[in-house]
């Protein structure tokens, strides 16, 4: 029998369904996010669930059947290692095996080039690896391998966007590292709406994400990013993956940055940096090198602080540029950092500090990219907009952070040692921090520590 279509509403943020039409979505209370499906009703006895068959080392009980704490096995997450030392590093250690990781990113950033090195590295360590691709003819994918580099081992591509006809081709080769480019070009035929809308992702992520548990396959998902920066398609999909890695970056620069948002086996704060190059993405083991390389001697308006992203340390140039207004409001952009922090600190500096900034348009940009919100940058940012306001540059060997409070004050962050130790490394002899951190410090040779309590008291040392 024929099973019945019926037709819902999904709003295209969260996955929210309704039976009608909805102008604002009551879970996540956005606006005109819903879009109209048909669907089919699945005929009874037609789960995809998860069985334990075959299950990724017997992790998953059979259905009906609970177990205690002590009958469930703690042993860490058996791991492949990448051969990509920043790639590891945002996966936690390497590549949990029976593991779904979604990869994001603006279109032409390299999420289909970084996916490609990596399973041309897998399959050179001996791993059988699939590479399944929706938007590339098998020519094109030639094209971006010769680049790359020679590739060996068992590492096969196909072309192709029916989920079944994949899951046929996954059964027979049995591989071990698959990649879909991308999730929103695959499709089932029994989900009678169009490729990439809320119900085709959402189904064909299940699907995915059987295989990889039921069979203890990894399996990278490459997905397309809205104008707002998030993965096209359902908010759902971002909770049934167990790895969600954002690749971020000016497409138009060198530089790459690969972000984990989630991550169910590490940490979700760690970053790797990565420049591409004509033969691909090359990692950047020196990220504080890199994004100070081409800054100006004796600028004003210009300061280097230290931000923590993980437990990485990166050391970058923050730029403000301060001019009077020709127009009757004056204009404030942020590049990098929260407009909203910007125009905070600012009025701190006239209230507490006396600056008259009222009539004055601010430009604050974070050099090389970088898209930060750490309180840590406060203090740089205040005295980037100071030195920019007086004409006045600052001592290249200086580098300052503190978050600022709306008193003046000058509190203390975390990780002071880990901050100032990169400043030394990379020859700065002078640190402007707040004193509160000056006791977690061992004094190093040849560096002037500069404690101070106050936005008022650390303008004087420039």
């Amino acid at each position: 029998m024929a099973a019945k279509s019926k037709t819902i509403f999904f709003c295209q943020d969260c996955g929210h369904e309704s039976a009608k039409w909805l102008g604002q979505c009551p879970a996540c209370k956005a606006w005109n996010t819903f879009v109209e499906e048909t669907v089919k009703a699945a005929p009874k006895g037609s789960s995809r669930g998860l069985s334990s068959a075959g299950g990724a080392a017997g992790r998953y009980a059979l259905a009906g059947n609970a177990a205690t704490l002590a009958e469930i096995s703690a042993e860490e997450e058996a791991r492949d290692d990448t051969h990509i030392g920043e790639l590891n590093r945002v996966l936690g250690g390497g590549l949990v095996r029976g593991s779904l990781t979604l990869v994001g990113g603006d279109p032409g950033i390299g999420k289909s080039t970084l996916l490609l090195q990596a399973v041309r590295l897998f399959a050179a360590d001996g791993m059988k690896c699939l590479y399944i691709s929706g938007e590339e003819s098998l020519k094109q994918i030639k094209l971006r391998a010769n680049r790359i580099g020679e590739f060996t081992g068992d590492l096969k591509f196909l072309c192709e966007t029916n989920l079944d006809a994949i899951e046929q081709v996954i059964e027979r080769e049995a591989p071990r590292i698959v990649v879909i480019d991308s999730i929103q070009t695959m499709y089932i035929e029994e989900v009678a709406s169009a490729p990439g809308s809320v119900s085709q992702v959402r189904e064909s992520t299940g699907v995915l994400m059987r295989i990889a548990k039921s069979k203890g396959i990894s399996i990278f998902i490459v997905g397309h990013v809205t104008k707002e920066g998030t993965v096209a398609g359902p908010r759902v999909l971002e909770h049934m993956v167990d790895t969600v890695l954002y690749f971020e970056g000016d497409r138009h620069a060198s530089y790459r940055i690969l972000r984990a948002v989630k991550n169910r086996f590490g940490s979700t704060n760690e970053i790797g940096v990565f420049e591409m190059r004509d033969a691909g993405l090359k990692e950047v083991l020196n990220p504080s090198e890199f994004m100070l390389e081409g800054r100006p001697e004796s600028a004003p308006g210009s300061i280097v602080t230290c931000a923590i992203e993980g437990t990485r340390p990166l050391l970058l140039e923050v730029q403000a540029l301060v001019t009077r207004t020709a127009f009757g409001y004056p204009r404030r952009q942020a590049n990098g950092t929260d407009y909203n922090r910007v125009n905070l600190l600012m009025a701190v500096l006239e209230k507490r500090v006396g600056l008259q900034l009222g009539d004055c348009d601010a430009y604050i940009n974070l050099a090389g990219g970088m898209r930060l919100s750490e309180p840590a940058l406060d203090l740089s940012l205040c005295l980037a907009i100071v030195s920019a306001f007086k004409n006045r540059a600052i001592d290249d060997t200086t580098i300052a952070f503190g978050e600022v409070g709306l008193s003046g004050e000058v509190r203390s962050v975390a990780l002071a040692d880990i901050r100032v130790q990169e400043a030394v490394k990379l020859g700065f002899t002078r640190v402007i921090l707040p004193k509160g951190s000056l006791k977690q410090l061992k004094h190093p040779d040849g560096v002037e520590l500069i404690g101070v309590k106050s936005v008022a008291e650390a303008i004087g040392y420039i």
